[in-house]
C-alpha cells in the first residue's frame, strides 16, 4: 500500500474521531468520545509506523562514473557536439532518473 493511501486515510481517520469526540462530549457520552480517542490515537501510530518503515531509496555519487562521463561529454564536444545541448541532455537524463527512483 503506497504511503499516499495510508496518509489520506489517517488524515480521515483523524477528522471523524475528532468529530466522534465532539460529539460524544456535547452528549455527555465519555464511553463515545474515548472510542473515537482512541481510534484517532491508532490511527497516529499507523502513519509513524508506516512513515518510519518506508524505505527512501539510498542514492550515491560514484566519483570514478562522474569522470567517465565528463571524458565522454568532453570528447563529444571536440568531436564537434554542442556542449550546452550535450549538458542539457545529461541533466534531463539525471531528472529522469530521479523520476524513476522517487516512483518505487
Amino acid at each position: 500500500m503506497k504511503i499516499s493511501t495510508i496518509r489520506a486515510m489517517s488524515i480521515t481517520v483523524f477528522v471523524l474521531g475528532i468529530a466522534g469526540m465532539i460529539v460524544g462530549s456535547i452528549a455527555d457520552n465519555n464511553g463515545t468520545a474515548i472510542a473515537f480517542g482512541i481510534a484517532t490515537a491508532l490511527a497516529a501510530v499507523c502513519l509513524v509506523v508506516a512513515t518510519a518503515s518506508q524505505n527512501p531509496p539510498r542514492l550515491t555519487f560514484d566519483e570514478s562514473t562522474a569522470q567517465n562521463l565528463e571524458s565522454t561529454i568532453r570528447d563529444l564536444v571536440s568531436e564537434g557536439a554542442d556542449e550546452k545541448e550535450l549538458r542539457d541532455l545529461v541533466k534531463q537524463s539525471v531528472e529522469l532518473g530521479r523520476g524513476a527512483v522517487e516512483s518505487r
